[in-house]
């Protein structure tokens, strides 16, 4: 089986895809030894970690060559978070396939957090699914930015979710999510591999398994955790000149190495 053909069948069960998402080769490593069976990355992570913020300011190609590193350090199909494809998606998602991706995300909101139209982003997915077999996780931003009218949030969320199933999403991401009881009604409503992003207020992975939740990603959470962790390091090494906060609970230097042998 390919590992393309790997990703999309995790989709289907029997127990629920979690996905962390790497920023660099390093991360990568340490989620495929937890042993996870796939890897998503994190466009925010990537680009924080090569000197940019998020929102499209990386270029294409400085993306698609950090992805290209991860997808050669493992084993495990990995998915790639494109944001919304860098001005051509389809140029994107076969430059992907070229350097062995498995998946891609694409959101439908421009860098300044305007909805891209609903028929072009159809148009779009229909696109990408005519020209790759990537797997294809179509994500909408209503919820995540609070987008338009608060009482049509669902109706138009589910609209645009359906729409982008019909044009070939294999499964379908909805940031900003939370809501036990919404999320159930949203998995009730589409007959569909919903995507939930984890964070502070999101229900456990079992409770979203419960719901109907077929994948969860955590986003750039892992990377802004380390890069806490690398802030509180800064401040108790300049501030009290002790070293607790790297030494407590650091990875040996023979298993960082062991990593990459």
């Amino acid at each position: 089986m390919s590992k393309t053909a790997l990703l999309r069948q995790l989709h289907q069960g029997p127990k629920i895809l979690v996905l962390p998402n790497a920023w660099d080769v390093a991360s990568a490593r340490i989620f495929e030894t937890a042993g996870f069976s796939a890897i998503a990355t994190t466009s925010a992570g990537v680009a924080n970690s090569l000197g940019y913020a998020d929102g499209q300011r990386i270029s294409r190609q400085e993306m698609l060559h950090a992805i290209e590193r991860i997808v050669k350090a493992v084993s495990v199909p990995v998915t790639a978070d494109v944001e919304s494809g860098y001005d051509d998606p389809v140029a994107t998602a076969r430059a992907l396939v070229d350097l062995g991706a498995s998946g891609l995300n694409l959101e439908d909101t421009r860098s300044d957090a305007s909805l891209v139209e609903f028929a072009e982003q159809v148009k779009l997915i229909e696109s990408v699914r005519s020209k790759t077999d990537l797997v294809i996780n179509a994500r909408t931003d209503i919820y995540l930015f609070s987008i338009g009218d608060p009482a049509t949030l669902f109706d138009r969320t589910l609209e645009r979710l359906n729409a982008y199933w019909k044009a070939g999403a294999d499964s379908l991401f909805v940031p900003g999510l939370r809501d036990p009881a919404i999320i159930s009604r949203l998995t009730g409503a589409i007959d569909a591999p919903i995507n939930i992003l984890a964070a502070a207020g999101t229900p456990p992975i079992a409770e979203l398994e419960r719901l109907g939740v077929r994948r969860v990603t955590i986003g750039s959470g892992a990377m802004r955790a380390t890069m806490g962790l690398t802030q509180r390091i800064a401040k108790e090494l300049f501030e009290r000149g002790t070293y607790s906060s790297f030494t407590d609970g650091a990875m040996s230097y023979a298993d960082a190495n062991r990593l990459f042998e």
